[in-house]
């Protein structure tokens, strides 16, 4: 299963009839009870069903997902007060799944609590933040992913669609392309200390141009526009996908979107060496060292957030109160004390700054920095700038179809910025 299936599964209303093809070593007691929760429903055992959703939430604390699906069994095991009362769980979380125009939640229609709850609903689709405008691109089929700054203040966007990496600015100039230096789509991307521009790439099923499932990282000049590394992660039995990074001096680490997986790449060796073994998360997006350097932050995209240590002791995962999911985020960032999290697999999409407690594992604060900005179109990645966050607004990931086709009329890549306290 791709990470964007993932993402158009977590967002379709009726979760529950939606089974996903997932890699073996995924096998948890959440998939578990999902198929258990699926069998129950085609049995019309609603009291099965229930007792799977719960299962499901036990494997899963507060995957909105799962609470949509027992507020599903709930209605349909007739007990309004219960789905009423997990649906507010949702909200407490700013968490929307359209249940209004979910068939089997019609009966929620006929109770006075309806029309609290419908008010309650259209309230987290007001605008939230002020973001100015930073960078646009006039290529409509573009779909931006990575996304960086260079010395200059100059904004470098990478293309899922073309594999075209394009520096913006009153002169838009193409870096590098698949066709001049045998990458393909281009992902998670930063600059190191020397100026070089590292970035994640892999031949996904969006691309336009060639390619057999190859991953890897390369290392390119960004004024020559010449690869100066090129390094593949070896060949699995699973699907792999480098999707995102982030640079410690002469390492980097990266994470596999599809198998599972935390890399830790040697730049002066040349080497790839497994952080976190392929299965241990679900789907792993962005990642972030922590001030000392001792941790990664890593975000799972159906399993949360988690602290990675680098010192080889076991993955710890993050908490939260019941009002903050940590579930769909994209891409993460760290600013001071807070992460700075783009989450677009919970609907409306957001960013947010996440407070982190003392003991690194507690998130104490949470608030939405930017939702429901008219540029937003499943937005992904981005980066801290001193004060300013900037990120991709307009990914138009989710606009692929069955067949991996865009339709027209579609907004060029549009870059905004937010002020950080």
């Amino acid at each position: 299963m791709s990470r964007r299936q993932a993402r158009r599964m977590f967002l379709a209303a009726q979760v529950f009839l939606a089974i996903a093809a997932s890699h073996p070593v995924l096998a948890d007691d959440y998939a578990d009870a999902r198929t258990a929760l699926v069998a129950a429903y085609q049995d019309q055992n609603y009291v099965a069903m229930r007792l799977a959703a719960d299962k499901a939430l036990d494997a899963r604390p507060g995957y909105p997902p799962a609470l949509f699906n027992l507020a599903l069994a709930e209605v349909l095991d007739d007990d309004p007060a219960a789905s009423f009362d997990t649906l507010r769980r949702l909200l407490a979380m700013q968490v929307d799944f359209d249940v209004a125009n979910v068939d089997e939640f019609a009966p929620l229609q006929r109770y006075p609590e309806w029309a609290d709850y419908e008010a309650s609903v259209e309230l987290l689709y007001v605008p939230v933040g002020q973001a100015e405008v930073v960078a646009t691109l006039d290529v409509a089929d573009f779909v931006p992913e990575g996304i960086a700054m260079d010395a200059t203040g100059a904004i470098l966007l990478g293309s899922v669609r073309n594999g075209n990496l394009v520096r913006l600015g009153e002169s838009i100039a193409v870096v590098s392309s698949p066709q001049a230096n045998n990458h393909w789509s281009v992902f998670g991307m930063r600059f190191d200390d020397a100026g070089r521009l590292w970035f994640a790439s892999a031949a996904v099923p969006q691309f336009s141009g060639d390619g057999n499932g190859e991953t890897g990282l390369f290392a390119l000049d960004p004024d020559s526009g010449k690869i100066l590394v090129r390094t593949l992660l070896p060949a699995a039995a699973h699907d792999q996908v480098l999707g995102d990074l982030v640079i410690d001096g002469e390492t980097i680490y990266t994470t596999d979107s599809l198998g599972g997986a935390l890399y830790r790449y040697d730049v002066a060796q040349g080497t790839f060496d497994v952080l976190v073994a392929p299965g241990v998360f679900g789907s792993p997006q962005g990642l972030v060292l922590d001030e000392a350097g001792e941790y990664l932050y890593v975000a799972d995209y159906v399993g949360g957030l988690f602290r990675v240590p680098l010192d080889g002791a076991p993955v710890e995962q993050v908490t939260a109160g019941a009002e903050v999911t940590l579930y769909g985020i994209d891409g993460l960032y760290r600013h001071g004390q807070e992460l700075i999290a783009i989450q677009n697999g919970v609907r409306p999409h957001r960013v947010v700054a996440l407070t982190l407690d003392a003991d690194g594992t507690t998130i104490s604060g949470s608030r939405i920095l930017a939702a429901n900005l008219p540029e937003f179109d499943e937005p992904t990645l981005g980066f801290v700038a001193g004060n300013a966050f900037c990120f991709v607004a307009n990914s138009h990931w989710n606009r692929f179809d069955a067949r991996n086709q865009l339709p027209d009329g579609l907004s060029g890549p549009i870059v905004l910025k937010l002020l950080l306290p």
